[in-house]
């Protein structure tokens, strides 16, 4: 895809998230957290502020303990290259209520903008497929967002992998809470639990 063609990442996680429902959605380091705040801040968000390649591996621990609601895990490329054996233990377990979305504008964006292995040789579709994640796809027009979107809910199909080219725009960055206790409190609370 030409770099005139990318997507914007606000206009990507706000039709990914405009229909959420009973999601949890766990974001990864960085842009992706500031693009799901940016939609609105919502109970059952569960951010990263400082776990660099753990969005997944959280993710895939959320869907297997509550198997009974989807959950998304909306992350970036470099996060999503530093964790990259989580797709292998995804593969394995096959949650089918897990959904992965890469945000993957081909720069670190959070340690200057350098360019990212996806830039040039690494396919993350490829390596999801190749650790059997068998619905694994590229998305390149806000259609095929849509569409994804549609199936968010579904948790008896997964686990499903998208990754979608985003410009690589450094937009305002949109915070919610940072107090980590708060977080886990608040989602714990939407979930059913009592406070830790």
């Amino acid at each position: 895809m030409s770099r005139a063609n990318l997507l914007d990442r606000r206009s990507v996680v706000a039709s990914l998230l405009a229909d959420r429902g009973n999601a949890i959605v766990v974001g990864g380091l960085g842009a992706s957290t500031y693009d799901i705040a940016a939609v609105g801040d919502h109970d059952r968000n569960f951010y990263l502020w400082g776990a660099m390649g753990g969005a997944v591996m959280i993710g895939l621990g959320v869907a297997l303990a509550q198997p009974k609601l989807p959950v998304v895990v909306i992350t970036g490329d470099g996060e999503m290259l530093m964790g990259m054996g989580s797709l292998a233990t995804v593969g394995l377990q096959k949650p089918e209520n897990l959904t992965i979305v890469v945000l993957d504008n081909e720069v670190y964006g959070e340690t200057g903008g350098q360019a990212s292995h996806t830039a040039a040789t690494v396919d993350l579709v490829g390596i999801a497929r190749s650790c059997g994640i068998s619905d694994a796809r590229a998305l390149a027009t806000m259609a095929e967002i849509e569409a994804f979107a549609a199936g968010l809910q579904n948790v008896a199909s997964g686990p499903r992998f998208a990754s979608v080219k985003i410009d690589s725009a450094n937009l305002e960055r949109v915070l919610s809470s940072r107090d980590g206790q708060f977080t886990l409190t608040r989602i714990r609370g939407a979930l059913g639990f009592s406070p830790i």
